[in-house]
């Protein structure tokens, strides 16, 4: 999905740098088709809403102007054509179907990035932000969903390491990282980084159950060189027994890791870092920073962690 998201916005801002001298030729330029947008919204968070900005994209992308339709789930529920969809992850996007935007779209259908039915081209968890509809609330809980060898998700890990030592953590509320992988049962786990990473996840998630008072002390001297192979060296600076972890990772570790790659597949979140909210609401750093009690994740604010060298 985050492929489709990306493609969008790049016709979105080649739109926007090219709007000037588009303008000149206005009068030249061929009538537009009309897409009809139908958005089904949350009713109970705004990150749940349209993304006006993806709006557009899919728009451009589809070399059409956009006229959108906004309804709540609830609405949309009681509507026979659009009953049967699939509402986990709001906002839902629906273009109604023409023979030209299904032609636009025949390659993101075949690659499975978007669906369709007999009315709509379907565009489901394509929003940088959106809302679980059907997942049980946390209350006062933040997960970060990361690759441990990601930088980007290295940094965010920095911030809540910076607001601990700061004493800026909120103590009413609680952060549990999460680590992005896959798992076949044929082929093992799979991770963007190598066997490193989630042999790395291995290991954080088993400090996390047996140690977890040193586990942001472990995070603090591993992420000083996470690709290192002396992940030994950081444990015993941060007080915690390297023997006990490898003993229960080929047994207890790789179930913890079993479970860790099905919780990821559920949310459907494959970019580093991601975060959700209670369970509920999927943002990234700078939404979180909204958040009473997570003002430490405001990139721009002075003090922040740098941002990170190299790729994800």
């Amino acid at each position: 999905m985050k492929k489709m998201l990306a493609l969008f916005m790049a016709f979105t801002f080649t739109g926007v740098a090219m709007a000037a001298p588009a303008a000149k030729t206005a009068s030249q330029a061929k009538p537009q088709a009309k897409a009809e947008f139908i958005i089904i919204e949350s009713e109970d968070y705004e990150a749940g809403k349209e993304d006006p900005l993806l709006t557009r994209g899919i728009a451009q992308f589809l070399e059409a102007t956009s006229s959108v339709t906004h309804v709540p789930v609830s609405k949309a529920a009681a509507d026979p054509k659009l009953a049967n969809l699939d509402y986990s992850f709001l906002p839902l996007y629906l273009v109604k179907k023409t023979k030209a935007f299904r032609k636009k779209m025949e390659q993101p259908l075949q690659q499975g990035y978007v669906q369709e039915n007999d009315d709509f081209i379907i565009l489901a968890h394509q929003t940088n932000q959106g809302v679980y509809n059907n997942k049980e609330a946390k209350p006062g809980v933040m997960e970060l969903f990361v690759m441990s060898q990601c930088p980007f998700g290295v940094r965010a890990e920095e911030f809540i390491i910076k607001a601990k030592k700061d004493g800026t953590f909120p103590k009413d509320k609680t952060v549990r990282v999460r680590y992005i992988v896959d798992y076949l049962a044929d082929r093992g786990f799979s991770s963007l980084h190598g066997s490193g990473e989630w042999e790395e996840n291995v290991r954080q998630l088993l400090i996390a159950k047996y140690y977890p008072e040193k586990f942001w002390k472990y995070l603090e001297i591993r992420n000083k060189d996470y690709r290192s192979s002396r992940w030994d060296k950081a444990m015993e600076a941060a007080g915690i027994n390297p023997n006990k972890i490898m003993k229960k990772f080929d047994t207890e570790g790789m179930e913890l890791l079993k479970a860790e790659a099905q919780y990821i597949k559920d949310y459907g979140i494959s970019a580093s870092p991601t975060l959700v909210w209670e369970g509920k609401v999927q943002m990234g750093l700078n939404t979180a920073s909204q958040i009473p009690g997570f003002e430490f994740f405001n990139a721009s604010a002075p003090g922040t962690p740098e941002a990170p060298a190299g790729s994800c």
